[in-house]
């Protein structure tokens, strides 16, 4: 091996699931061997592998339930505090959950870098608070990353220093503390057999157990983020070749993960047991190979959807065997993110095998169906309730209007004006229109509640515009239960639907009615698929029950930039479920740790 420089010290946290003024860190990490063959796919791009594999993973646990009448009531303290917060100076959709990030990976086109860059537009509303890209030139990981929007990170400048026909990107959103820029991703290190870099879209509910151990056994970790456990893994691996330490990597793996590896001469993408969080392949007319969180991203790069990475697969993509399909994980039946469909993804784009649109349209007629209410005119909540909107009014038979605007050009930070103004940050964002609204009996249609205060000034806004009645309807069932596979969603105690029954909701937004999305009817409509869903935010039973997970807003202590041991930042991280015995559960190593 040739001498490594490193330029700069890189790492980008798993930003799927994501804004803050620019700032830049390239690293490149050079090898003195000499130039690679211009890379390019082979005629043959599913040629399989030539010998046997055994599986490696573990079996996983089967599924857990709660007994208990509120199954998320016993996870967390039992006291409810007013959900109405002191005025805040900035605005957020603080009654959304927030999706980690978007991941894109392509291979064998000598724009890798544009293309990327361009697909990470695509999967913009997937994280906006960091983003970076990876590129593969003459063996070399080069690697631009910044905190904020796609376009503020890259220019022309920063996509020229990314040559190469290979390139890994993401997109990234912070579930607690700063968005420093150590932790936005992809992360590059350095091993003894190479170089590797990694985008990841999930979130591993036992990662401390696993940094506790690494740590114990000499790793030293640069960031906050469960992603760089992942590098750590894999280079304590004594797998060959590369992927199977990806492979023996992924089996001390719990939780959600789809990610994508790069190294000098391959693209490697995985997905979890489970597929929680989605990931799809497609392939240019020039034979490149492209692996999206969403089709939106590949139909902006116009590469012809081929499939979804099954649960459990991993695809590797190289110049000598094309694309090599191997299913090592041994998985259970899917538990694919219902919010996708709900709220995370596009419109225009197939996840799980469904159009997003018409899962959306279908939800809004069931609610006009089972939840029917005399009004005027139907409007949304935009923009993520627009199409749910539409399927409501055709079905009702009643007008959709555009009842409020959304303002896109609304930071989350502004100047708080001197005295201060009922609602400023909603109408800051919203604007509601008289003329659709004055004296009408309106139906709002959203696609989810989480804590009730957004919901609320929005209710308020609308009557003061002269609706004379609001009817809020709601494109998704309750909210009981955080997620731990990579969606961040405040602790169980903040949920509105954890503390409030329907109506006493109904009374603390001001609506003259609220309905929801029945679960049973969301199941029948899934049909046949049903099962293969996630429903933990709904019925608080979680596939892969957690034990150590980070709940928003509390703050990460090192993703701050402070320095200190990890116990100081156990408020941010709150235990699992009573009927699980943590400490038997884990490694003993953890517990000598301590942390």
């Amino acid at each position: 091996m040739g001498i490594i420089e490193y330029d700069a010290a890189v790492f980008y946290i798993h930003g799927c699931l994501h804004h803050q003024p620019l700032s830049f860190i390239i690293t490149s990490i050079k090898t003195h061997d000499e130039q690679t063959p211009h890379l390019s796919l082979p005629p043959n791009p599913t040629k399989p592998l030539s010998f046997p594999l055994k599986p490696l993973f573990r079996t996983h646990k089967p599924h857990c339930t709660v007994s208990s009448k509120n199954p998320i009531a016993d996870f967390f303290p039992a006291n409810k505090p007013d959900p109405e917060p002191s005025f805040i100076p900035s605005f957020t959709d603080d009654d959304k959950p927030r999706e980690e990030c978007g991941v894109v990976g392509i291979f064998g086109d000598p724009e890798a870098s544009r293309l990327c860059y361009l697909a990470l537009h695509a999967l913009q509303h997937r994280g906006q608070e960091g983003a970076g890209i990876v590129a593969v030139n003459n063996n070399v990981l080069q690697s631009v990353t910044g905190v904020g929007l796609v376009s503020d990170v890259f220019n022309e400048t920063k996509l020229s220093q990314l040559p190469g026909e290979m390139a890994i990107g993401h997109v990234r959103y912070s579930t607690a503390g700063s968005s420093m820029l150590k932790n936005v991703q992809p992360f590059v290190a350095g091993y003894r057999f190479g170089s590797v870099g990694v985008a990841h879209n999930g979130n591993l509910v036992n990662y401390r157990t696993l940094r506790a151990m690494l740590e114990d056994n000499g790793s030293i970790f640069n960031t906050s983020s469960d992603t760089e456990v992942v590098l750590h893994l894999i280079a304590i691996s004594k797998a060959r070749p590369f992927f199977l330490r990806i492979v023996d990597a992924c089996e001390k793996l719990e939780g959600a993960y789809s990610m994508v590896f790069v190294t000098e001469d391959k693209l490697v993408a995985v997905r979890d047991p489970y597929g929680f969080r989605p990931l799809v392949m497609g392939r240019r007319t020039n034979g490149a190979v492209v692996f999206a969180s969403e089709t939106c991203a590949l139909d902006l790069i116009e590469a012809t959807y081929e499939r979804e990475v099954n649960p459990g697969e991993v695809l590797v993509v190289d110049k000598k065997d094309g694309v090599q399909s191997l299913c090592l994980l041994p998985h259970p039946e899917p538990k694919q993110c219902i919010f996708e469909h709900i709220y995370f993804a596009l419109p225009n784009s197939v996840v799980f095998g469904r159009s997003v649109y018409e899962s959306r349209h279908v939800f809004g007629e069931i609610l006009a169906t089972e939840a029917p209410v005399d009004c005027d005119v139907v409007i949304a909540v935009p923009d993520s309730g627009v199409v749910a909107a539409l399927g409501y009014a055709a079905k009702a038979g009643v007008p959709f209007q555009q009842g409020l605007i959304r303002s896109h050009y609304v930071g989350r930070t502004f100047i708080e004006p001197s005295q201060k103004i009922r609602d400023f940050g909603v109408k800051l964002k919203l604007s509601p229109v008289r003329g659709v609204l004055d004296g009408k009996r309106v139906v709002v249609v959203d696609d989810s509640i989480v804590r009730g205060t957004t919901s609320s000034k929005i209710v308020r806004l609308i009557k003061e515009a002269g609706a004379k009645e609001v009817h809020m309807r709601i494109a998704s069932p309750p909210i009981i239960g955080s997620c731990y596979y990579g969606v961040d969603t405040p602790s169980a105690e903040e949920l509105i639907s954890n503390r409030m029954s329907v109506e006493e909701i109904r009374e603390f937004i001001g609506c003259d009615s609220l309905a929801f999305l029945p679960f049973d009817s969301l199941q029948k409509m899934l049909g046949s698929d049903s099962q293969k869903f996630c429903y933990a935010c709904f019925s608080g039973k979680y596939p892969v029950m957690p034990k150590e997970v980070k709940v928003k807003k509390v703050g990460d202590f090192l993703d701050d930039g402070l320095n200190g041991p990890m116990d100081s930042i156990d408020g941010g991280w709150v235990r699992g479920p009573k009927n699980i015995d943590v400490e038997k559960e884990i490694d003993p190593l953890y517990q000598q740790s301590k942390i």
